[in-house]
C-alpha cells in the first residue's frame, strides 16, 4: 500500500497547508457561514459549529489526510485498499466532489461576473452594475442563460488548466498567490464594513450569546446545518483530503496539520461574517436573507456606499472568486485522482492530462445544465421539488457526506481502529491519541448520525422536530 513514486508529492508543507486551507476556505465560508449563521440565530449557530470543528472536524482531517498517506491512492482507491467491503464508502467521497463541482462551478460563475461588474462601474461601463437595485440586477442575470453559462464555462476551464499542472506545478504554485492575497483583501473589506454606521448591530448578532433559537428540538435543526457547513467547507467526506494526504511525505506531521488547516478556515469563516453581517447590519437588511445574502443583499450594500461601491465590491468579488476556485480546483482534484492512480497501478503511466479533460468537460457539462435551470426558471424540479442547485446540494451534502463520515467514523473507529493511528504517529507524538480515538468511536458516529437526519429532515420539510 506504499505510493508509486510517479505520483508527484507536495513541494513543501507550506504548499499542501496552503493547498489544504485553500480547499477549506471556499464559498462554503464566504457565501454559506454568513447567510446559515444568520438563519441559525448568529451565536447559538456559531457556537455549534465550533464544538462540531474540535470534536468532528479535526478528527475526520486526521483520518482522512493519513488514510490517504497510508494508501497512497485517491479516495476509492484508498478505501479499497484497507479492504474490497469499503470500496462503496470511496465512491460516496467520489460522487460528492462531482456533484458539488455542478452547481459550485456555476455558483463561481456568479462571482466572475459580478468582480467583472464592479469593475466595469469603475469606467462607467456598459457592462457595469450602473447602481441597478441588487434584486433586479441578479434576476436580470440569472434569466440570462447564455451568459450565466459562458461564466460558468470560463470558471471550469480556469479549474482544469491549474488540475493540469499537476499537484506541485499546478494547485501548490497558485494556492501559495491566492490564499495570502485572499487575507489581506479580506482584511480591507472588514475595516470598510465594521467602520460602516450600524454595524455595531451585526457584530451583537455573531458574538451576543442568545440560543432562543435551540428551543424545543430546535437544536437539532440549527446542528445540521452547522454539520452540513462544517462538511463543506473543511473539505470533508468528499474524497479531496484522502487525495492531498496522498501526496504528502511520510516526514510531514498529520496531526498537526489537521489542527492548522480547521483552526485557519474558522478563522476565515468568522472573518467573513465580519465583513458580511455589519454591512448588512448598517443596511437594515435580515441577515437570513439566503443564499441571495451573497448577492443580492450585498450588492445593494456597495451600491450604497456611493463612488467607494465598486472598490469595495470589486474586492469583495475578487476575493470570493479566488476562494471558489481555489476549491473548485481541490474538488476536482478529488475526482481527477481516482481515475489517474488506477491507471497509473496498472500501466505505470501518469494519465493526468487525459482524465483531467474528460472528467472537466463532464463537469462543465453538469454546470452548465445548473446555470440553464436559472435556480428553478426553467427546468422542472429535481425530486419533485427541488431547483437543480438545491437537488444536487441534498444527494452531496445533504445524505452522502454524513453518510460516509458516518460509516467512516464506524470503520476506524471500532474495526480497523489501529490502522490510521499507526500512520499519524509516524510523524507525530500524537499526544492527542487518546481524544482522537474516542471521539471517532463515540462522539463522531452520534453526531454524524444527528446531522443526517437533520439534513434530510430540513432538505424534506418532514417536521420530524
Amino acid at each position: 500500500m506504499e505510493k508509486d513514486n510517479n505520483r508527484g508529492q507536495w513541494g513543501s508543507n507550506f504548499g499542501f497547508l496552503m493547498a489544504a486551507v485553500g480547499s477549506a476556505v471556499g464559498l462554503g465560508n464566504l457565501w454559506g457561514f454568513p447567510y446559515k449563521m444568520g438563519v441559525g440565530g448568529g451565536f447559538a449557530f456559531l457556537l455549534l459549529y465550533l464544538i462540531l470543528v474540535v470534536f468532528v472536524g479535526y478528527i475526520m482531517l486526521n483520518t482522512e489526510l493519513a488514510l490517504g498517506r497510508k494508501t497512497g491512492t485517491g479516495v476509492v482507491g484508498a478505501y479499497r485498499a484497507i479492504s474490497t467491503k469499503y470500496t462503496a464508502i470511496g465512491w460516496m467521497g467520489a460522487i460528492a466532489p462531482f456533484l458539488i463541482l455542478g452547481f459550485y462551478s456555476m455558483l463561481g460563475g456568479y462571482c466572475m461576473k459580478y468582480a467583472v461588474s464592479n469593475l466595469g462601474d469603475l469606467f462607467n461601463a456598459s457592462w457595469g452594475v450602473n447602481s441597478a437595485d441588487g434584486g433586479e440586477f441578479f434576476g436580470t442575470f440569472i434569466s440570462n442563460q447564455a451568459e450565466s453559462s459562458i461564466y460558468t464555462v470560463v470558471f471550469i476551464a480556469l479549474t482544469i488548466l491549474i488540475v493540469l499542472r499537476g499537484v506541485s506545478k499546478g494547485i501548490e504554485k497558485f494556492t501559495k498567490v491566492a490564499m495570502p492575497a485572499l487575507f489581506v483583501m479580506l482584511v480591507i473589506v472588514i475595516i470598510r464594513s465594521v467602520t460602516l454606521p450600524g454595524a455595531i448591530e451585526g457584530l451583537e448578532f455573531m458574538f451576543k450569546p442568545d440560543f432562543s433559537v435551540f428551543q424545543g428540538t430546535g437544536w437539532i435543526t440549527v446542528l445540521a446545518s452547522a454539520g452540513g457547513q462544517m462538511f463543506f467547507t473543511l473539505s470533508l467526506a468528499m474524497g479531496i483530503m484522502v487525495a492531498y494526504g496522498s501526496y504528502l511525505p511520510k516526514t510531514q506531521d498529520i496531526n498537526k496539520n489537521a489542527m492548522i488547516i480547521p483552526i485557519a478556515d474558522t478563522v476565515i469563516a468568522i472573518m467573513a461574517g465580519l465583513a458580511i453581517m455589519p454591512a448588512v447590519a448598517s443596511a437594515g437588511m435580515e441577515f437570513g436573507a439566503g443564499p441571495g445574502l451573497l448577492f443580492v443583499t450585498l450588492q445593494t450594500v456597495f451600491n450604497g456606499l456611493g463612488i467607494a461601491g465598486p472598490i469595495f465590491g470589486f474586492i469583495f468579488y475578487a476575493l470570493v472568486f479566488i476562494a471558489a476556485i481555489t476549491s473548485a480546483i481541490s474538488l476536482l482534484e478529488g475526482i481527477v485522482s481516482i481515475p489517474v492512480d488506477k491507471k497509473l497501478k496498472e500501466t505505470g503511466i501518469n494519465q493526468r492530462t487525459k482524465y483531467t479533460w474528460i472528467l472537466g468537460i463532464l463537469v462543465m457539462i453538469e454546470g452548465v445544465l445548473v446555470s440553464l435551470d436559472g435556480l428553478g426558471t426553467y427546468f422542472p424540479p429535481l425530486f419533485g421539488k427541488f431547483i437543480w442547485l438545491d437537488g444536487f446540494d441534498l444527494v452531496s451534502e445533504g445524505i452522502l457526506m454524513p453518510l460516509g463520515a458516518f460509516l467512516t467514523a464506524i470503520v476506524f473507529g471500532w474495526i480497523r481502529k489501529d490502522v490510521l493511528v499507526d500512520e499519524i504517529s509516524l510523524s507525530s507524538e500524537f499526544k492527542s491519541k487518546k481524544f482522537y480515538l474516542f471521539c471517532l468511536k463515540y462522539l463522531a458516529p452520534v453526531m454524524m448520525l444527528l446531522v443526517l437526519v437533520g439534513q434530510i429532515n430540513s432538505f424534506f420539510g418532514l417536521g420530524w422536530f
